[in-house]
């Protein structure tokens, strides 16, 4: 019996009913050799961190564009926290945590630069529009590795497409993300708000601090705690009222004063306006993209490869692309 063999055999063992187990998975689009070590999930987990589109999430905003300080999230420490609360989650409800790992880390591969402002401008520029869970899906599937995709396991491919919108996770583990992906960006937007200046915690609504916990760490614990007591024995991922209320006053709060306040929209229009200009002029100058988008531009359209293009960049590539064809540099011999 090989390593793996053994893995699979105590997932059979150990999973709850509502586990997935990873010798059970419905396969891959292409076919392969197993490994004699690893599981389809672990496998799927490592080639999603080996990925270029991984790697350049460090320098993609989380809500602070380009920030200065070093202690402030980015799109990759925000996938990093992602993984953690939902494998925590996985391992109390003795579910499939590298299936659960996988999904979490590879859920935010297609986001933009500038965060859900590049998304909003992209899918306002594309016809069909953009959705970064459906272009994580496609990074997978389609952009990486040199056009080939990860071809990782239909249950990660599910769980990333479904982190959010209106579609469900097919798995327990999927439904786990989805739930951390909210608690995650929750409670370290506030800390990083609160960080930054832009919130006074006593501005922070009373009845949630109540309920859900006064400190980050706290606050964490709190809805951790409160989805494995809930969720134990159960075939769907849930909350108590309590915390499932005050959790959502949290949301309304955020949006509020933090994802749509003033504070962001000056920043918002420039971030905006650089986007346009690039899609504007890789439109109109396509051949001047990496020969795999020129590639994706005959085969699906141009729009969609400048979309490919732009959606893959970092803040700063942006930033530095959008001055390097637009910006007047001094002569120098």
């Amino acid at each position: 019996m090989t390593i793996r063999e053994e893995l699979e055999k105590r997932e059979a063992e150990w999973l709850s009913p509502y586990g997935t187990c990873s010798a059970r998975s419905r396969g891959r689009e292409r076919e392969i050799e197993p490994c004699a070590l690893r599981t389809g999930f672990q496998r799927d987990r490592d080639r999603i961190i080996h990925c270029k589109s991984f790697r350049r999430l460090k320098f993609k905003t989380q809500v602070f564009l380009a920030p200065e300080g070093d202690h402030y999230r980015t799109r990759l420490t925000h996938t990093l926290e992602v993984a953690q609360v939902a494998r925590t989650i996985a391992r109390s409800l003795r579910l499939n945590e590298d299936l659960t790992e996988a999904i979490a880390l590879g859920h935010d591969l297609g986001h933009t630069p500038f965060g859900h402002i590049g998304e909003r401008t992209l899918d306002s520029l594309l016809p069909e529009g953009f959705r970064h869970n459906e272009q994580s899906l496609r990074v997978v599937e389609r952009l990486e590795n040199g056009g080939d995709g990860l071809n990782l396991t239909w249950e990660v491919r599910d769980g990333i497409l479904c982190h959010s919108g209106t579609q469900r996770p097919a798995t327990m583990e999927g439904a786990c993300v989805r739930l951390a992906d909210r608690i995650a960006y929750l409670n370290h937007d506030l800390d990083d708000a609160l960080r930054g200046g832009v919130l006074q915690a006593f501005e922070v609504p009373q009845d949630c601090l109540r309920a859900l916990g006064r400190t980050h760490g706290e606050r964490i614990n709190t809805m951790i705690l409160d989805v494995v007591e809930n969720s134990q024995g159960q075939p769907e991922i849930s909350m108590s009222p309590l915390v499932q209320s005050a959790m959502e006053a949290m949301r309304e709060f955020m949006f509020e004063r933090v994802y749509r306040d003033r504070w962001r929209a000056e920043e918002e229009v420039r971030c905006d306006y650089v986007l346009r200009g690039l899609f504007g002029y890789y439109t109109q100058h396509p051949g001047e993209m990496p020969e795999e988008y020129m590639l994706i531009g005959y085969q699906e359209g141009t729009d969609r490869a400048v979309a490919d293009f732009l959606s893959g960049m970092t803040d700063r590539y942006a930033i530095h692309t959008y001055e390097r064809l637009f910006v007047p540099s001094g002569f120098s011999r």
